[in-house]
Protein backbone atom coordinates (compact mmCIF):
# COMPACT_ATOMS: atom_id res chain seq x y z
CA UNK A 1 0.00 0.00 0.00
CA UNK A 2 1.05 3.22 -0.94
CA UNK A 3 1.91 5.71 2.26
CA UNK A 4 -1.26 8.37 2.16
CA UNK A 5 -0.35 9.49 5.79
CA UNK A 6 1.30 12.77 4.45
CA UNK A 7 -2.44 14.00 2.87
CA UNK A 8 -4.85 16.15 4.25
CA UNK A 9 -8.25 14.68 5.00
CA UNK A 10 -10.45 15.81 2.23
CA UNK A 11 -13.87 15.33 0.66
CA UNK A 12 -13.92 12.82 -1.55
CA UNK A 13 -16.78 12.42 -4.79
CA UNK A 14 -16.11 9.41 -7.21
CA UNK A 15 -18.88 8.45 -9.49
CA UNK A 16 -18.97 5.32 -11.83
CA UNK A 17 -21.00 3.16 -14.52
CA UNK A 18 -21.70 -0.05 -15.19
CA UNK A 19 -23.81 -1.17 -17.79
CA UNK A 20 -25.78 -4.85 -18.91
CA UNK A 21 -27.01 -5.63 -21.97
CA UNK A 22 -29.93 -7.91 -21.85
CA UNK A 23 -32.53 -8.78 -24.05
CA UNK A 24 -35.90 -6.19 -23.78
CA UNK A 25 -38.01 -8.97 -22.63
CA UNK A 26 -36.01 -8.91 -19.75
CA UNK A 27 -35.73 -5.27 -19.28
CA UNK A 28 -39.79 -5.65 -19.41
CA UNK A 29 -39.62 -8.29 -16.48
CA UNK A 30 -37.86 -6.61 -14.29
CA UNK A 31 -40.03 -3.33 -15.08
CA UNK A 32 -43.11 -5.64 -14.07
CA UNK A 33 -41.70 -7.34 -10.76
CA UNK A 34 -41.87 -10.80 -12.99
CA UNK A 35 -38.37 -12.10 -12.16
CA UNK A 36 -38.28 -15.48 -10.39
CA UNK A 37 -35.46 -13.92 -7.57
CA UNK A 38 -37.18 -11.37 -6.45
CA UNK A 39 -36.68 -7.39 -7.30
CA UNK A 40 -33.03 -7.55 -8.63
CA UNK A 41 -32.59 -3.82 -8.64
CA UNK A 42 -33.45 -3.92 -5.25
CA UNK A 43 -31.00 -6.18 -4.04
CA UNK A 44 -27.94 -4.77 -6.37
CA UNK A 45 -28.35 -1.91 -4.42
CA UNK A 46 -27.68 -2.86 -1.13
CA UNK A 47 -25.03 -5.09 -2.70
CA UNK A 48 -23.33 -1.98 -4.25
CA UNK A 49 -23.43 -0.57 -0.78
CA UNK A 50 -21.54 -3.30 1.05
CA UNK A 51 -19.53 -3.58 -2.13
CA UNK A 52 -18.54 0.16 -1.32
CA UNK A 53 -18.07 0.00 2.43
CA UNK A 54 -15.89 -3.58 1.79
CA UNK A 55 -13.06 -2.66 -1.86
CA UNK A 56 -10.51 -2.60 0.74
CA UNK A 57 -10.90 -6.74 1.67
CA UNK A 58 -11.60 -7.21 -2.76
CA UNK A 59 -8.89 -5.00 -3.98
CA UNK A 60 -5.65 -5.62 -1.94
CA UNK A 61 -4.12 -2.74 -2.48
CA UNK A 62 -7.18 -0.23 -1.85
CA UNK A 63 -7.32 1.59 1.79
CA UNK A 64 -10.03 0.60 3.84
CA UNK A 65 -11.79 4.32 4.40
CA UNK A 66 -14.77 5.11 6.37
CA UNK A 67 -17.40 5.76 3.70
CA UNK A 68 -19.81 8.60 4.19
CA UNK A 69 -22.40 7.49 1.46
CA UNK A 70 -23.15 5.42 -1.59
CA UNK A 71 -25.91 6.73 -3.64
CA UNK A 72 -27.33 3.91 -6.57
CA UNK A 73 -29.04 5.00 -9.98
CA UNK A 74 -31.02 2.87 -12.63
CA UNK A 75 -31.49 3.41 -16.05
CA UNK A 76 -33.19 1.32 -17.96
CA UNK A 77 -32.79 1.10 -21.94
CA UNK A 78 -34.91 -0.75 -24.19
CA UNK A 79 -31.62 -3.54 -23.80
CA UNK A 80 -29.50 -2.43 -21.07
CA UNK A 81 -29.27 -1.46 -17.61
CA UNK A 82 -27.23 1.34 -16.65
CA UNK A 83 -26.14 1.35 -12.94
CA UNK A 84 -24.44 4.86 -11.56
CA UNK A 85 -22.83 4.69 -8.53
CA UNK A 86 -21.72 7.97 -6.27
CA UNK A 87 -19.09 7.77 -3.41
CA UNK A 88 -18.28 10.19 -0.66
CA UNK A 89 -16.07 9.82 1.96
CA UNK A 90 -13.50 12.18 3.84
CA UNK A 91 -10.49 10.35 3.72
CA UNK A 92 -6.74 10.88 2.07
CA UNK A 93 -7.63 8.51 -0.88
CA UNK A 94 -9.97 8.67 -3.49
CA UNK A 95 -12.51 6.74 -3.76
CA UNK A 96 -12.94 5.78 -7.61
CA UNK A 97 -11.98 2.13 -6.97
CA UNK A 98 -15.12 2.24 -4.66
CA UNK A 99 -17.32 3.84 -7.24
CA UNK A 100 -16.11 1.30 -9.66
CA UNK A 101 -16.25 -2.18 -7.41
CA UNK A 102 -19.81 -1.08 -6.63
CA UNK A 103 -20.98 -0.33 -9.60
CA UNK A 104 -19.34 -3.83 -10.86
CA UNK A 105 -21.23 -5.61 -8.37
CA UNK A 106 -24.65 -4.45 -8.53
CA UNK A 107 -24.79 -5.44 -12.55
CA UNK A 108 -23.04 -8.46 -11.28
CA UNK A 109 -26.21 -8.81 -8.61
CA UNK A 110 -28.94 -8.30 -11.57
CA UNK A 111 -26.91 -10.94 -13.96
CA UNK A 112 -27.12 -13.43 -11.26
CA UNK A 113 -30.65 -12.56 -10.26
CA UNK A 114 -31.93 -12.49 -13.92
CA UNK A 115 -29.82 -15.16 -15.79
CA UNK A 116 -32.57 -17.69 -15.78
CA UNK A 117 -34.77 -16.00 -17.72
CA UNK A 118 -31.91 -14.63 -20.00
CA UNK A 119 -28.57 -16.59 -20.30
CA UNK A 120 -27.68 -14.34 -22.96
CA UNK A 121 -26.91 -11.43 -20.89
CA UNK A 122 -23.93 -9.43 -21.09
CA UNK A 123 -22.04 -7.39 -18.85
CA UNK A 124 -20.46 -4.51 -20.83
CA UNK A 125 -18.72 -1.25 -19.90
CA UNK A 126 -17.26 -0.15 -16.07
CA UNK A 127 -16.12 3.14 -16.16
CA UNK A 128 -15.24 6.29 -13.80
CA UNK A 129 -17.81 9.64 -14.92
CA UNK A 130 -16.17 11.69 -12.38
CA UNK A 131 -14.11 12.25 -9.42
CA UNK A 132 -12.97 14.70 -7.08
CA UNK A 133 -11.59 16.00 -4.03
CA UNK A 134 -7.70 15.23 -3.96
CA UNK A 135 -4.86 17.56 -3.86
CA UNK A 136 -5.31 18.01 -8.01
CA UNK A 137 -8.58 19.79 -7.32
CA UNK A 138 -6.60 22.44 -5.02
CA UNK A 139 -3.67 22.43 -7.02
CA UNK A 140 -4.09 26.07 -8.62
CA UNK A 141 -0.96 27.99 -10.01
CA UNK A 142 -1.30 31.66 -9.59
CA UNK A 143 -0.94 33.60 -12.90
CA UNK A 144 2.52 35.18 -11.74
CA UNK A 145 5.84 33.73 -10.25
CA UNK A 146 5.61 33.97 -6.52
CA UNK A 147 8.45 35.80 -4.49
CA UNK A 148 9.15 34.23 -1.03
CA UNK A 149 11.93 34.71 1.64
CA UNK A 150 12.46 32.50 4.59
CA UNK A 151 13.65 33.59 8.26
CA UNK A 152 15.43 31.42 10.64
CA UNK A 153 14.68 32.20 14.14
CA UNK A 154 17.36 30.63 16.27
CA UNK A 155 19.83 31.61 18.98
CA UNK A 156 22.45 28.23 18.25
CA UNK A 157 22.01 29.11 14.39
CA UNK A 158 22.45 32.19 14.60
CA UNK A 159 26.01 31.73 16.42
CA UNK A 160 26.71 29.02 14.16
CA UNK A 161 26.41 26.14 16.77
CA UNK A 162 23.94 24.44 14.98
CA UNK A 163 23.03 23.33 11.54
CA UNK A 164 19.94 24.89 10.02
CA UNK A 165 17.84 22.42 8.88
CA UNK A 166 14.61 23.86 8.97
CA UNK A 167 14.87 26.97 6.36
CA UNK A 168 16.28 24.70 3.99
CA UNK A 169 13.33 22.35 4.07
CA UNK A 170 11.09 25.52 3.74
CA UNK A 171 13.42 26.87 0.24
CA UNK A 172 13.11 23.01 -1.19
CA UNK A 173 9.27 23.06 -0.95
CA UNK A 174 9.21 26.39 -1.96
CA UNK A 175 11.08 25.94 -5.17
CA UNK A 176 8.80 22.84 -5.51
CA UNK A 177 5.82 24.98 -5.63
CA UNK A 178 7.64 27.35 -8.24
CA UNK A 179 8.48 30.06 -5.60
CA UNK A 180 11.13 32.12 -6.41
CA UNK A 181 12.96 32.51 -2.94
CA UNK A 182 14.05 35.67 -2.75
CA UNK A 183 16.48 35.61 0.41
CA UNK A 184 16.88 33.34 3.78
CA UNK A 185 18.12 34.98 6.78
CA UNK A 186 18.73 33.49 10.34
CA UNK A 187 18.38 35.71 12.88
CA UNK A 188 18.61 34.91 17.02
CA UNK A 189 15.61 34.90 18.88
CA UNK A 190 14.99 38.59 19.25
CA UNK A 191 11.83 40.40 18.97
CA UNK A 192 12.68 43.45 17.51
CA UNK A 193 15.37 41.33 14.91
CA UNK A 194 12.43 39.42 13.64
CA UNK A 195 9.68 42.34 13.41
CA UNK A 196 12.57 44.87 11.84
CA UNK A 197 13.03 41.85 8.97
CA UNK A 198 9.62 41.07 8.48
CA UNK A 199 8.99 44.54 7.77
CA UNK A 200 11.73 45.11 5.51
CA UNK A 201 11.11 42.19 3.71
CA UNK A 202 7.75 43.23 3.34
CA UNK A 203 8.03 46.67 2.54
CA UNK A 204 11.53 47.32 0.69
CA UNK A 205 11.88 43.36 -1.05
CA UNK A 206 7.67 43.23 -0.90
CA UNK A 207 7.84 39.53 -1.49
CA UNK A 208 4.73 37.92 -2.27
CA UNK A 209 5.32 35.23 0.75
CA UNK A 210 7.12 35.44 4.28
CA UNK A 211 8.03 31.65 5.96
CA UNK A 212 9.17 31.80 9.55
CA UNK A 213 10.92 28.71 11.07
CA UNK A 214 11.36 28.63 14.91
CA UNK A 215 10.39 30.80 18.01
CA UNK A 216 7.01 29.56 18.39
CA UNK A 217 6.64 27.73 21.72
CA UNK A 218 6.41 28.18 25.57
CA UNK A 219 9.89 28.78 25.73
CA UNK A 220 11.26 32.11 27.17
CA UNK A 221 13.24 32.61 24.33
CA UNK A 222 10.32 31.81 22.02
CA UNK A 223 9.04 35.07 20.53
CA UNK A 224 8.57 34.65 16.96
CA UNK A 225 4.38 35.27 17.08
CA UNK A 226 4.99 38.91 19.19
CA UNK A 227 7.75 40.27 16.19
CA UNK A 228 4.53 39.13 13.75
CA UNK A 229 2.02 40.95 15.90
CA UNK A 230 4.16 43.80 15.28
CA UNK A 231 4.06 43.70 11.87
CA UNK A 232 0.87 42.25 10.50
CA UNK A 233 -1.61 44.46 9.14
CA UNK A 234 -4.67 41.46 9.42
CA UNK A 235 -4.67 38.10 10.97
CA UNK A 236 -5.07 35.03 8.38
CA UNK A 237 -6.27 32.63 12.00
CA UNK A 238 -7.21 29.83 9.74
CA UNK A 239 -3.85 29.38 8.53
CA UNK A 240 -2.34 28.08 11.81
CA UNK A 241 -5.26 26.71 12.52
CA UNK A 242 -5.23 24.16 9.54
CA UNK A 243 -1.41 23.75 10.58
CA UNK A 244 -1.93 22.47 14.44
CA UNK A 245 -5.24 20.73 13.50
CA UNK A 246 -3.52 18.29 10.70
CA UNK A 247 0.00 18.12 13.02
CA UNK A 248 -2.50 17.42 15.94
CA UNK A 249 -3.26 14.03 14.07
CA UNK A 250 0.46 13.26 13.79
CA UNK A 251 1.82 14.21 17.62
CA UNK A 252 -0.44 15.21 20.88
CA UNK A 253 2.80 18.17 20.96
CA UNK A 254 1.22 19.62 18.03
CA UNK A 255 -0.89 22.07 20.23
CA UNK A 256 1.81 23.79 22.12
CA UNK A 257 2.90 25.33 19.07
CA UNK A 258 1.80 29.40 18.97
CA UNK A 259 2.53 29.83 15.26
CA UNK A 260 0.43 32.88 13.94
CA UNK A 261 -0.21 34.13 10.32
CA UNK A 262 -1.61 37.36 8.65
CA UNK A 263 -0.85 40.06 6.08
CA UNK A 264 1.25 42.87 5.89
CA UNK A 265 0.29 45.24 2.73
CA UNK A 266 -0.08 42.41 0.26
CA UNK A 267 2.57 40.20 1.65
CA UNK A 268 1.68 37.06 3.44
CA UNK A 269 3.64 35.85 6.45
CA UNK A 270 3.39 32.95 8.34
CA UNK A 271 5.85 31.58 11.79
CA UNK A 272 6.19 27.41 11.63
CA UNK A 273 7.59 25.63 14.13
CA UNK A 274 11.21 25.19 14.47
CA UNK A 275 11.47 21.47 13.85
CA UNK A 276 12.18 19.50 10.89
CA UNK A 277 9.47 17.47 11.48
CA UNK A 278 7.27 20.53 12.31
CA UNK A 279 8.56 22.46 9.88
CA UNK A 280 7.22 19.48 6.67
CA UNK A 281 4.18 18.63 8.37
CA UNK A 282 3.00 22.56 8.45
CA UNK A 283 4.08 22.81 4.97
CA UNK A 284 2.03 19.81 3.82
CA UNK A 285 -1.19 20.93 5.58
CA UNK A 286 -0.70 24.12 3.46
CA UNK A 287 0.48 23.38 -0.03
CA UNK A 288 -1.14 23.27 -2.31
CA UNK A 289 -4.24 24.96 -1.30
CA UNK A 290 -2.46 28.18 -0.32
CA UNK A 291 -1.54 29.61 -3.46
CA UNK A 292 -5.23 29.87 -3.61
CA UNK A 293 -4.52 33.29 -1.45
CA UNK A 294 -2.50 35.46 -3.65
CA UNK A 295 -5.05 35.59 -6.62
CA UNK A 296 -7.46 36.76 -3.64
CA UNK A 297 -4.98 39.16 -2.41
CA UNK A 298 -4.14 40.51 -5.06
CA UNK A 299 -8.30 40.90 -5.74
CA UNK A 300 -9.32 38.19 -7.71
CA UNK A 301 -11.82 36.77 -5.17
CA UNK A 302 -12.87 33.32 -4.16
CA UNK A 303 -13.16 32.28 -7.78
CA UNK A 304 -10.54 29.27 -8.86
CA UNK A 305 -9.22 29.08 -12.34
CA UNK A 306 -10.98 26.75 -14.16
CA UNK A 307 -13.83 26.29 -11.59
CA UNK A 308 -16.24 27.09 -14.40
CA UNK A 309 -15.25 24.52 -16.52
CA UNK A 310 -15.38 21.45 -13.18
CA UNK A 311 -18.64 20.47 -14.15
CA UNK A 312 -19.35 16.96 -12.94
CA UNK A 313 -19.27 14.35 -15.91
CA UNK A 314 -21.82 12.22 -13.57
CA UNK A 315 -24.85 14.65 -14.43
CA UNK A 316 -23.25 15.25 -18.28
CA UNK A 317 -23.85 11.55 -18.97
CA UNK A 318 -27.04 11.44 -17.68
CA UNK A 319 -28.23 14.07 -19.56
CA UNK A 320 -26.74 13.05 -22.84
Amino acid sequence: MLDVSAKPRTLRTACARATLNLATTTVDRIKRGETPKADPLAVARVAAVQAAKNTSQIIPYCHPMPVEFVGVEYTLGAECIDVDVTVKAIYRTGVEMEALTAASVAVLTIYDMAKAIDPSMEIGAVKLLSKRGGRSDFKERPPRTLRAAVVVASDSSARGTREDRSGAIIKERLCSEGIEVAELIVLPDDRQAIAAALSRLADDLRVDLVLTTGGTGLGPRDVTPEALAEVIDRDAPGLTEAIRAYGQERTPLAMLSRGRAGLRGRTLILALPGSPKGVSESLDALFPAIHHAFPMIDGGGHDRQGQADHTDQADQAREA
